[in-house]
């Protein structure tokens, strides 16, 4: 079904919706669903997110895969001709793909009952501000709770036909940061006169990189990455407000907490010596994608038996919700090569096609392995 996985792919990457906004995606994955035979499913919604239940003939234990289905706010520069219909908003993180993958394999166990019983869970928010915890904490997968959980996400780094997992730590634990600064603007020609917020917020972040340099265990991975940063309006006004928006990322849950409160020091620092007032936001926090090993290694048994091949992954700094998920449940992640020259979240993400069939095989093979 290679041409209708790469039409159901271009429909959902014309209409990449933001998270808990995503009502035309779930109204199309829905349309889908409903056209499917439905001897073996059972269909539940939460929010703007769909639960499917395939009844296996055997039934013994229950697999969950989830599949994330937001998009970004980030204006495409890919000119394809079924690029995003929506202004400022994009699938820069593949999940169109990802959905895609999802209604393959899906489809496959609709027609062709798997032996153990199957949860598809289609979770919106992944990019913010986090549907996986709700999710859970909803109480709509208290009937069809899974024994395991498995899901993937594109690698636009490796070549199609490549997988790649590891156990242990795949990904880290994130967590978005805010800061505002207030002080008192005024003429430039008068700075005595004024409390300078360009000033203070340019000291914070020079003096945040010793945080992890000083503040950490050498051998515990750290990022505390300030990605923008808005203050003044004009050359010869001293700013009266500063902005800082940024990220912390760490390879231990510990590590997360000790960096918050070295920034909160800091910050109570700079207010008595800037004379100015820091407020402090985390935004979304994200826990750590820990896959186990178990599961893993049932994972490259099965592929070692399919046509693609497996790669040992490195940990990487990225951050996913899928990581609640496997907090409570046993499971794992997996990378899915997709070629692209422009990596996650890039304006001009171009993801190979021909991985749309090697992703449904992948899942399906883990499916059926047991």
């Amino acid at each position: 079904m290679e041409d209708t996985l790469i039409q159901i792919r271009r429909d959902l990457h014309r209409i990449p919706e933001l998270g808990f906004q995503e009502e035309k995606t779930q109204a199309y994955l829905l349309d889908y669903i409903g056209e499917l035979p439905q001897e073996y499913l059972e269909i539940k919604t939460w929010r703007t997110g769909i639960v499917v239940r395939v009844t296996g003939s055997v039934g013994s234990k229950t697999i969950a895969y989830r599949t994330d289905i937001d998009g970004l706010p980030i204006t495409e520069a890919t000119g394809l001709l079924y690029q995003s219909e929506h202004n400022g908003r994009m699938h820069a993180c593949g999940h169109d793909l990802h959905m895609t993958i999802a209604l393959g394999a899906l489809t496959a166990c609709a027609k062709d009952q798997p032996a153990q019983n199957v949860v598809f869970i289609f979770q919106p928010a992944e990019e913010g501000p986090g549907g996986a915890l709700p999710l859970i904490q909803s109480g709509i997968l208290k009937e069809w709770w899974p024994d395991e959980i498995f899901a993937l996400h594109i690698a636009p780094e490796l070549p199609v036909g490549t997988v790649s997992s590891r156990t242990g730590l795949l990904f880290a634990n994130t967590s978005e940061l805010f800061l505002d600064f207030k002080g008192k603007g005024g003429h430039a020609a008068y700075p005595h006169l004024t409390k300078d917020m360009v000033v203070a917020a340019s000291t914070f972040v020079t003096n945040m990189q010793g945080i992890v340099a000083r503040n950490l265990d050498p051998l515990q991975s750290a990022v505390i990455t300030i990605g923008k940063m808005e203050s003044g309006f004009v050359q010869n006004t001293i700013a009266e407000t500063a902005r800082l928006e940024g990220t912390i990322r760490t390879m231990d849950p510990e590590a997360i907490a000790l960096v918050k409160q070295h920034i909160e020091q800091q910050a109570r620092g700079l207010e008595i010596s800037h004379n100015c007032q820091i407020e402090i936001d985390y935004g979304s926090n994200y826990y750590q994608v820990y896959n186990d090993g178990t599961k893993v290694e049932a994972f490259r048994e099965v592929i070692a038996k399919t046509s693609l091949t497996y790669k040992e992954a490195p940990p990487a700094m990225t951050g996913e919700d899928f990581g609640y998920m496997l907090k409570e449940i046993p499971g794992f992640m997996f990378w899915l090569g997709v070629d692209s020259p422009y990596g996650l979240h890039h304006s001009k993400l171009q993801p190979d096609e021909k991985a749309l069939g090697h992703g449904v095989e992948a899942v399906l093979a883990y499916i059926n392995h047991a």
